[in-house]
């Protein structure tokens, strides 16, 4: 590509980039007598008056220490909060320990998962639980931590079950009626998380807050700033809530058919809750009621995803390209599969695109090749007709006519190519397959290069390119040319070094490409000029 075109095509790009990129959905403040899924008529109507306390002040109690083959995490004898989450199977960034996602800590970022019970004298999150241990393994397929809450009216078991290979944890309530009269509880199931990202960069933001997702409403995001002053709730009968970040999901997740209340909504100074509540059948005097929830805490894996809920799925947000982007990981991972190396897949991911494409740029390189030949002609136009402009463009538009060359010939392979080149931004953005890939020198081919070797060869290809191209007969514009290569590449030491690898190998290929066609073109016009 040209660096003319390649100026427009990057320009396009940050503006589709900065308008059509994955964004929060703008949500109606929509309450739990505005519902719109399809009610279960068993929902409590006074379900919106047992509120869950808004009081945020997190005690250090003692912890369980829990270890499961996917998690290092501990839970709190307050409310039996999940808190300081590890996922064993990711690295955090640029170190060898276990990522963190979830902590009680203000820094980076405070993120814990919260349950309990609305009514008189049941446990809630402020609640403190017994344990028999304060340290569980896995040995097997299967883990359960149990909590016990007891007084006069109700004994109350609250158990975790962890799975071998999976990110979802099953959260149970066993609820004994031990008083003399019949009782209807509510449950409740939320995230805590403050206003803070902790993710992306200014340059390439990404979304942290809420998301939900219902058969009616399908996949929605809540940016907190929404829910600054007023609070989103939702009615529904199925589906799921939670935070979602870059790579990284957490979601409460209950059965079909059972009714909901989903919430986000600002609980203190910079802290938010998202989740949900639901009526629970009545409990008899002596008799015991079981209720179960799944939490989802993990990556944003699609083999994972697609396990835990309908609709979890979509927390991988490619925005408006996901139709494209999609397709695109798909053949992605593929070739990753074979050559092991993520880096080099998307070098053999860039050579199919290229020959996907190669008729349309072979018509793009021909034109300006074209158009290079006729460089000279055009400088002598300029020369004859001086500052007359309107001259100059009929004789330039006749010369066209006569030579059966379109001037705007090289532009549609850049408005073809511009929905793959975002599609593959947000792929090597959002894949959390990518995280902490590594290629030759560089440990994360989803972030920055951090010695900016590949901008510099971007630049250094682009340079080359002015050459095979045209010169523009006006001296400033030249001028402005050969400066371009360095504005523009200052860009590219933002993106993904993916990103980047795949621009300079599609550059370099392009290259070899016009280098030939122009051979070819100047060799026919050669030939031309022999025979006139």
């Amino acid at each position: 590509m040209e660096t003319k075109n390649l100026i427009i095509f990057v320009v396009l790009s940050f503006l589709i980039l900065a308008f059509f990129g994955p964004q929060p959905e703008k949500q109606e403040n929509k309450t739990i007598n505005e519902a719109t899924v399809e009610q279960d008529k068993s929902l409590p109507s006074d379900l919106k008056n047992k509120t869950i306390s808004t009081a945020f002040n997190l005690d250090k109690t003692d912890y369980i220490k829990v270890e499961t083959d996917m998690y290092d995490l501990s839970i709190s004898l307050e409310g039996g909060d999940i808190r300081n989450l590890y996922l064993k199977k990711y690295k955090d960034d640029n170190s060898e320990n276990y990522y963190q996602l979830m902590t009680d800590a203000a820094d980076p970022s405070l993120y814990i998962a919260q349950s309990g019970l609305l009514g008189k004298s049941l446990p809630t999150h402020r609640t403190l639980y017994e344990s028999p241990a304060s340290l569980y393994k896995m040995q097997g397929k299967e883990l359960q931590v149990p909590l016990i809450f007891e007084n006069e009216n109700f004994l109350v078991k609250k158990v975790y079950t962890f799975k071998e290979g999976s990110y979802e944890i099953d959260t149970s309530f066993q609820i004994l009626n031990k008083s003399q009269k019949n009782i209807t509880p509510t449950a409740y199931f939320q995230l805590i998380h403050d206003g803070e990202s902790n993710q992306g960069s200014a340059f390439m933001p990404t979304f942290t807050g809420t998301a939900y997702y219902t058969n009616t409403d399908n996949f929605q995001k809540i940016s907190f700033d929404d829910v600054e002053s007023t609070a989103f709730n939702l009615d529904a009968n199925n589906g799921w809530i939670g935070i979602i970040q870059r790579y990284f999901a957490s979601s409460w997740i209950l059965p079909n058919n059972q009714s909901r209340e989903f919430f986000s909504k600002k609980i203190t100074s910079n802290i938010y809750a998202s989740g949900l509540k639901t009526g629970l059948s009545e409990i008899l005097p002596g008799e015991t009621l079981s209720f179960a929830a799944k939490l989802y805490s993990g990556p944003q894996a699609k083999a994972y995803l697609e396990k835990a809920a309908p609709g979890m799925e979509l927390t991988v947000d490619y925005g408006w390209l996901t139709i494209l982007a999609a397709p695109l990981f798909s053949v992605l991972s593929a070739i990753q599969k074979v050559v092991i190396n993520w880096g080099v897949a998307i070098i053999l991911l860039t050579v199919l695109i290229k020959l996907l494409f190669y008729p349309l740029s072979a018509a793009s390189y021909k034109s300006m090749a074209q158009m290079r030949e006729l460089a000279p002609r055009l400088q002598s136009m300029k020369e004859k007709f001086g500052d007359d402009k309107q001259k100059m463009q009929k004789a330039m538009m006749e010369l066209y006519k006569t030579e059966k060359i379109n001037p705007l010939g090289g532009c549609l392979p850049i408005l073809v190519q511009i929905p793959v080149f975002i599609a593959l931004y947000w792929v090597l953005l959002g894949s959390v397959e990518l995280r902490n890939a590594p290629f030759l020198y560089i440990t994360d081919l989803s972030s920055k290069d951090p010695y900016y070797l590949l901008p510099i060869l971007m630049a250094a290809s682009m340079f080359v390119q002015t050459k095979l191209n045209p010169k523009p007969t006006d001296p400033m514009q030249a001028r402005l040319m050969m400066m371009m290569p360095i504005i523009f590449s200052i860009f590219f030491f933002f993106f993904p070094a993916g990103l980047v690898l795949y621009w300079l190998i599609n550059n370099l290929l392009s290259m070899a490409q016009q280098w030939h066609i122009n051979r070819k073109i100047h060799a026919e016009a050669l030939k031309k000029k022999g025979h006139a």
